[in-house]
């Protein structure tokens, strides 16, 4: 937390300046937090996981490693870099899509469990 604090602190400014690059950022983000999430579900239901196992693993395939992608952009490209820039603006697009994803699964469980 205290990594995304600090990069919110420096980078809050260009994150309102910028809008149409936040929306360039966040397109492929939400597109690879739905398909990793449907494949994880309906890859763990083929192998016969639980629905709350089920779910369980989905959000966390789905979600993992946007805060360590923050820490390796911030060692490599440097804290003023455009990478570090796409580093701080994966939490705000991941906490949002996880919970649509949330609502998601509750609707798949009526159609699959």
């Amino acid at each position: 937390m205290f990594t995304i604090d600090f990069m919110f602190s420096l980078k809050g400014d260009v994150i309102v300046d910028l809008p149409a690059d936040v929306l360039l950022i966040a397109l492929p983000l939400v597109t690879y937090f739905v398909l990793i999430f449907v494949i994880s579900f309906f890859l763990s239901r083929t192998l016969g996981a639980t629905y709350d196992k089920n779910v369980a693993i989905s959000v966390t395939a789905a979600g993992h490693n946007v805060e360590l992608t923050i820490r390796v952009a911030i060692a490599v490209f440097g804290i003023k870099s455009g990478e570090a820039f796409a580093g701080v603006v994966g939490p705000l697009i991941k906490v949002p899509a996880l919970i649509i994803l949330v609502r998601v699964a509750f609707w798949l469980r009526t159609k699959f469990y």
